[in-house]
């Protein structure tokens, strides 16, 4: 069997094998929930408005006879356990020590490129499994041409972060963590992402508009008027929303399914989305890995909500320019997405593409599509630095 576990040299992190494994106790306590979990009374939201108002009732009542009779949690924990899994001794931002898990597929090239692909909420590194079989088909550890590392950030998953320089890449809240290690660490050399964050443009009137860029923002409006409640509720109710979710493995998945259905171009397997939301579940990830939506809606204890919800009028996020080569893809179904001139006036946009299908979940949804747009954007952007 082919040796991607092979650390490269120099590495100075304190790293350490790591299998994924849950206990037999936690997973028949989780199952016993679930079987235990009542679905509520068919009513007109949840029957005869499609998902105008979210969760179908009848997807809901399917998934759990699968998830009780047909999902087997062990299959999924063995793929994960089939690439190489490690866990590193880090330091967070307050000098306190945490555990970071990630996988990986390390080169034996002398010359290979360290690459971070970083997952966003409510996502997993399951995402990544389909891309990291198609580098393992494509590639040897002799002549893989990067160093792939796919972490569980801080909260999520297994988790309680390289020597020489990489790049980032991430989609969702992957994106904003590419955006804030490229601008803060001179390790990190550039970052391609999925998802781009708005200008800092101070009016509507400021912001570009042709016949794209108006459906652009019209779809990032439609979403912040209609779809964008979760988020707040997470940011300014985390404790609450935690402890909700965190009491039915059925409770999780509508919450967790009805965004995967939604942001996603077609829906996903079945399977797949029941691999994360389990994942979750017997991790305690969910009421750990809100942290992200406190910050946004609730900084230095102050709601900063109209600032969120006024997409049209203000930005929602006031980005400062990166200097460093930085890639795009925006994929056609983003939640939010921001056009090709509007990304420009964010960062050096040294790649570009604009896949026809795909939404939010692209490693997912089509890993191959991501793989070759990060592939183009790493010609370029190593040449650069």
């Amino acid at each position: 069997m082919a040796d991607y576990a092979k650390l490269p040299a120099g590495a100075t992190l304190d790293i350490k094998p790591f299998e994924a494994r849950v206990d037999d106790e936690k997973l028949q306590h989780f199952k016993n929930l679930l079987e235990l979990s009542p679905i509520a009374p068919a009513v007109f939201e949840n029957t005869n408005a499609g998902r105008k108002y979210g969760m179908k009732r009848v997807w809901l009542e399917n998934a759990k006879k699968v998830w009780l009779n047909e999902f087997d949690w062990r299959k999924h924990e063995d793929r994960i356990n089939s690439f190489p899994n490690f866990k590193a001794s880090v330091k967070d931002t307050e000098g306190n020590m945490i555990q970071m898990q990630f996988l990986a597929l390390f080169s034996e090239k002398v010359d290979a490129i360290p690459i971070a692909f970083f997952h966003g909420w409510p996502g997993s590194i399951c995402e990544f499994l389909d891309m990291l079989d198609i580098l393992k088909e494509r590639y040897s550890p002799e002549d893989l041409p990067y160093h792939v590392i796919v972490p569980s950030p801080p909260g999520y998953a297994f988790s309680s972060g390289f020597g020489s320089g990489y790049l980032a890449q991430g989609g969702d809240l992957g994106s904003f963590m590419s955006r804030l290690l490229v601008m803060n660490y001179d390790a990190c050399k550039g970052m391609h992402v999925n998802m781009m964050g708005m200008p800092p443009l101070e009016s509507s009137d400021a912001i570009p508009r042709d016949d794209e860029e108006k459906r652009a923002l019209q779809r990032a409006t439609e979403f912040i008027d209609t779809a964008y409640a979760f988020a707040l509720e997470q940011g300014t109710r985390p404790a609450t929303i935690g402890l909700t979710l965190s009491a039915s493995p059925l409770a999780l998945l509508s919450w967790i399914g009805e965004k995967i259905l939604e942001w996603t171009d077609e829906d996903p397997p079945l399977d797949k989305i029941l691999e994360g939301v389990t994942l979750y579940w017997l991790t305690d990830t969910v009421p750990r890995c809100f942290y992200h939506n406190r910050a946004l809606a609730n900084a230095d204890d102050k709601p900063k909500i109209a600032r969120i919800s006024v997409i049209t009028k203000r930005t929602a996020l006031n980005l400062p320019h990166v200097e460093k080569p930085c890639g795009y893809s925006m994929f056609a179904h983003e939640i939010i997405p921001i056009p090709k001139r509007w990304a420009a006036l964010t960062c050096n946009l040294v790649s570009f593409n604009q896949p026809e299908r795909v939404g939010h979940f692209a490693a997912m949804e089509k890993p191959n599509e991501l793989l070759t747009d990060v592939g183009e954007y790493i010609k370029k952007a190593w040449k650069a630095i």
